[in-house]
């Protein structure tokens, strides 16, 4: 569970904003949305096979970007 803790002088909207940056730090969001309904371990593997190819892809865009410069 992510806690803040009010500091003092520090005002609400200060205080919200360091949660929100805590929260997206600790990627609790994407961990809630991936978990929010049942994946067969078929389309988990699906998805990971599509990220590791974008990866891939991303990491030659930019070997081939170095290179040209």
């Amino acid at each position: 569970m992510t806690r803040v803790k009010l500091k003092p002088g520090e005002s609400q909207e200060s205080l919200l904003k360091r949660f929100r940056k805590r929260v997206a730090r600790d990627r609790i969001l994407s961990t809630v949305r991936r978990k929010r309904f049942f994946m067969p371990k078929s389309e988990k593997r699906r998805i990971a096979q599509r990220k590791a190819v974008r990866r891939e892809r991303r990491r030659q865009w930019r070997a081939q970007r170095w290179q040209r410069s």
